[in-house]
């Protein structure tokens, strides 16, 4: 719902959950991209290969591999037995390795067997295809091969149980080149054509994951693009969600690293402009920020200086036009994400001081500035940023851009600083904070990012005085939805240094309100934030917690509410353990049934409890010194 012009802060409002990126998004998210790039033509005297020209695979050949395919996986994982038939399925692949790479079920099958494979018989499958490799990089199907066979490196890399084996089947069937070798041989092909592959849809996926094998880091949203074969969700997941896995590479992959990345300099401006090669140029920077820090720093330099040289806009920075594209603000995010403290403070004060409030109020650039306040580490940054943005919060809710304010909470709880006026301006906000007997309904409020009077169906006048609130009222409604974005607003709230409103809020939830609290996808993690935040005394914890007491059966048949409960279970001290365990064992038989109860049964050795409780009592005093030995050693 959209600000009223007439009346900014008493009409009561329900706040839009913000815009979506990707196909399928509401409100007012990123509008769909521009023109789609078609794949670059060959580049002069280099042909590409008719489809025609290169082999089929046979019916019965696909037959073979599936029926192979099939009994590798029900043999045993170690054994003489299993060694040899992957070594022979593997050599049958070999000889048929394009026709299976550029068939849509024979990739797939590919695939999986390249899991299989040891170090040698993967280096003779991709030697294989290397002749084909423009083809195999760029087919739909081929590209998912290549991919598979890049990811099997932290796996092959360094296992000197193989070596041997290696030195005496190279002295059978002739050199094969090493891994190694092949890596920076398909990177030297890549580097020859650089823009082509990038820019290709299919052949830009190979550089990324190429980039990622050379600096010994794998990014989980790049994994989980190539396992779920590229949905548009998952290939929009916001790059704060990456959890990177190391391994250790060569030095000569480092080397390679920046090599391949010096790509980037030469033609800056294609990779911030053109959708496809853009992704390639934000994984770089992903891996070169762990890696080669120096570089990345180089590299940002190189993109900011570039923007910063185009026609000025009539606002301000040329910048600003950038952060409103589709494309460049993509890579702008990265660019803020990766950047040190030095540079995010000449950032702002070169291009974003003045701009705040018009770009939070932008369908696209939002997300960047969400971006940059991820990255605000420091009080001097953050001190003037919360100036300017901080009057403004009402309004950009009411926009349809939360993100910017859960940002700017997110900012304010890293940073220690700004918290007790954050959160007045929430109160305010979401039309909670007077009379002062309504913040104790802040919590519902924040969770579904609903104002005072929309959440309660409230039909206030403009310029009323507001009314009390009415704890009959509140008790008696059923919790509204929780909100992701709601629910990590008072995830940050409750890891401020006071979080006592909240708790009061969580305090004051009924039972039910509290249990559907915990079911809640989006709600059991503001449960976990309780059992958590080092802000939360145990006594405060105690507290909010009673009030799930008669409610642990139905909380433990829950999907999500049995992982809370666990959570619960394991600060707890014996005394409340006890009183769980006698609520559970009351309706032990539906526990048994139920697929998350019988979980939680187990968890709690309700078993032993009901038959033989003066051992079950032995056992969770044990535990119990235990953790508070470790916790002790943790202090210390």
């Amino acid at each position: 719902m959209g600000l009223g012009p007439g009346s900014p802060h008493k009409q009561g409002r329900r706040f839009p959950a913000g815009g979506k990126r990707g196909r399928g998004a509401k409100g007012p998210g990123r509008p769909p991209p521009g023109r789609q790039r078609h794949p670059c033509p060959p580049p002069d005297g280099r042909s590409e290969p008719a489809p025609d020209a290169h082999p089929h695979l046979s019916p019965e050949a696909l037959g073979y591999f599936r029926r192979a395919l099939s009994a590798l996986k029900e043999a045993p994982e170690t054994g003489e037995e299993r060694g040899l038939m992957v070594h022979n399925v593997l050599k049958e692949v070999e000889a048929q390795a394009l026709a299976l790479a550029t068939n849509r079920t024979g990739s797939e099958m590919l695939q999986e067997l390249l899991g299989f494979s040891p170090r040698k018989p993967l280096c003779r499958v991709w030697a294989a295809l290397h002749s084909s490799l423009r083809f195999v990089a760029c087919h739909r199907c081929g590209v998912h091969v290549l991919q598979s066979a890049l990811l099997q490196l932290p796996r092959l890399l360094g296992s000197p149980a193989e070596e041997e084996e290696e030195e005496e089947e190279d002295g059978k069937d002739g050199h094969v080149e090493t891994l190694e070798e092949l890596v920076l041989g398909l990177a030297a092909e890549v580097c020859d054509d650089f823009l082509f592959y990038c820019g290709d849809t299919h052949g830009s996926f190979v550089v990324r994951t190429l980039l990622q094998v050379l600096g010994g880091t794998l990014l989980e949203s790049e994994r989980a693009r190539h396992r779920g074969s590229q949905s548009p969700e998952a290939q929009r997941a916001p790059s704060r969600e990456c959890k990177p896995t190391d391994f250790e590479v060569p030095e000569t992959f480092l080397n390679c690293l920046q090599n391949l990345s010096s790509c980037f300099l030469k033609d800056i401006a294609v990779f911030i402009t053109d959708k496809i090669s853009s992704f390639c140029l934000q994984v770089a920077l992903q891996i070169l920020h762990r890696k080669l820090p120096q570089f990345c720093a180089h590299l940002c330099n190189a993109v900011i200086g570039y923007l910063s040289s185009r026609n000025s806009s009539a606002d301000g920075s040329p910048l600003l036009l950038f952060l409103r594209d589709q494309t460049s603000s993509r890579l702008l995010e990265q660019v803020l994400l990766v950047s040190e403290p030095p540079r995010l403070q000449s950032f702002f004060e070169d291009h974003l001081q003045g701009q705040l409030q018009a770009l939070a109020a932008h369908s696209i650039a939002n997300f960047p500035l969400q971006r940059f306040l991820d990255a605000v580490a420091t009080p001097e940054l953050l001190s003037p940023v919360f100036e300017e943005l901080s009057p403004a919060l009402e309004a950009v809710l009411a926009q349809g851009h939360p993100g910017v304010v859960i940002a700017l909470v997110g900012a304010c709880r890293r940073v220690g600083t700004h918290q007790a006026q954050v959160l007045q301006l929430l109160l305010e906000a979401f039309h909670c904070a007077e009379p002062s007997s309504r913040q104790v309904a802040c919590v519902p409020l924040f969770a579904a990012l609903m104002a005072y009077e929309v959440y309660y169906g409230l039909a206030e006048e403009e310029g009323a005085v507001p009314m009390e609130h009415q704890v009959e009222r509140a008790t008696a409604r059923d919790l509204g939805e929780v909100t992701v974005l709601g629910s990590l607003l008072l995830q940050h709230l409750l890891h401020f240094s006071s979080p006592c409103l909240i708790l009061r809020g969580l305090s004051a939830l009924t039972g039910p309100q509290l249990l559907a609290l915990a079911q809640s996808p989006a709600g059991s993690h503001v449960l976990d934030a309780v059992l958590t935040s080092p802000s939360v005394t145990r006594k405060q914890r105690r507290r909010v917690l009673k009030t799930l007491k008669g409610h642990y059966v139905t909380l433990a048949c829950s999907r999500h509410g049995s992982r809370v409960l666990d959570a619960i279970w394991s600060g707890a001290a014996l005394g409340a353990r006890k009183e769980i365990a006698a609520e559970l064992g009351e309706q032990n038989q539906e526990l048994i049934r139920d697929p998350f109860g019988h979980h939680v049964a187990r968890n709690v050795a309700l078993t032993t409890f009901l038959k033989r409780r003066e051992a079950w009592e032995q056992e969770q005093g044990a535990v119990a010194k235990r953790r508070r030995a470790l916790n002790s050693i943790l202090e210390d």
